[in-house]
């Protein structure tokens, strides 16, 4: 029988265990020692929740699907109806090829052709390496088409610090601005963190707080990197950090999940560079010249 998420892709470094498919290049699995770094699901599964899958050439929405670009106006497929919505670009449900694999790493690749509502072929590459810092993404996309292609990327992993639900876990976001939203969850500005329930620049119990925002102004290190960490009462924890190219994290505590059983059970640390809706208010969108290439980096680390 062939897995709902395709080809399995095993990586081990040490005591770290993950898993990668073909089906969207995603994560399916993560642990170290045992232990759950990443809520993922089983092998005999279909991906839910975009658990793990990879989001070219966009992530999070688009209103209607409708957007404009270089004159033209394009419809997107809905592929959120019950928002009427476009939801997380055009290749977490393709078939991508491993071209290459060692012990813990792999690199996969992927064409995404034109379609109604993005007209520009594009290549994708995942690099995956798995070490002693952990699950290492390296995302790749070339335009491939004859006219500047806009681009945003985004991934949707889920962290887990090994409870039942995420309420008993401690969370830090070091972001300094929140995205609210309106009708179809489309973002209606933004606004600072301060004095909100969505402010965790100093680690807190997530308790009962519902969150499904987008987080941008992110406090960096000194590589450039913003880090949000996950963690449990005994101190087990997990980390999502992005690298520079990657301006904005959504954070989902997965209360919108169609599976109740599967809500609250990891929280959703999704790297993105542009926001929600990026197509149409054109913010932060990446224009790739033809056969012009963007380069972003993100990872897990276990604490």
């Amino acid at each position: 029988m062939r897995p709902p998420s395709g080809e399995q892709i095993e990586l081990i470094w040490e005591d770290h265990h993950a898993v990668v498919v073909s089906v969207g290049a995603g994560i399916r699995r993560y642990d170290v020692a045992g232990r759950p770094v990443f809520d993922g699901y089983d092998a005999d599964k279909m991906c839910d929740g975009a658990r793990g899958q990879t989001l070219v050439p966009w992530p999070n929405r688009v209103k209607d699907g409708q957007w404009r670009w270089a004159g033209e106006d394009l419809q997107l497929a809905l592929t959120e109806p019950a928002q009427h919505n476009a939801i997380h670009g055009l290749v977490r449900w393709l078939g991508w090829t491993v071209q290459s694999k060692t012990g813990n790493t792999a690199t996969m690749t992927c064409t995404s052709y034109p379609q109604p509502g993005y007209p520009w072929p594009i290549d994708a590459q995942i690099d995956y390496r798995l070490d002693a810092e952990g699950l290492q993404v390296t995302t790749t996309v070339v335009n491939r088409g004859t006219s500047p292609a806009p681009l945003a990327a985004g991934a949707h992993p889920y962290l887990t610090a090994g409870t039942v639900h995420v309420d008993e876990c401690e969370l830090h976001v070091p972001a300094d601005t929140w995205l609210p939203t309106g009708e179809q969850q489309i973002p209606t500005g933004s606004e600072p963190v301060d004095g909100t329930p969505y402010d965790f620049r100093t680690p807190r119990r997530i308790g009962a707080q519902k969150v499904d925002y987008a987080y941008t102004d992110l406090h960096r290190d000194e590589r450039g990197r913003c880090t949000v960490r996950l963690a449990a009462p005994d101190g087990a924890a997990s980390t999502l950090w992005v690298g520079p190219t990657y301006d904005y994290i959504e954070i989902f505590t997965g209360d919108a999940l169609p599976d109740p059983s599967r809500r609250r059970r990891g929280l959703g640390v999704e790297p993105m560079t542009a926001p929600p809706n990026a197509f149409v208010s054109g913010e932060s969108l990446v224009v790739l010249e033809p056969e012009e290439q963007w380069t972003g980096e993100w990872g897990i680390t276990p604490a």
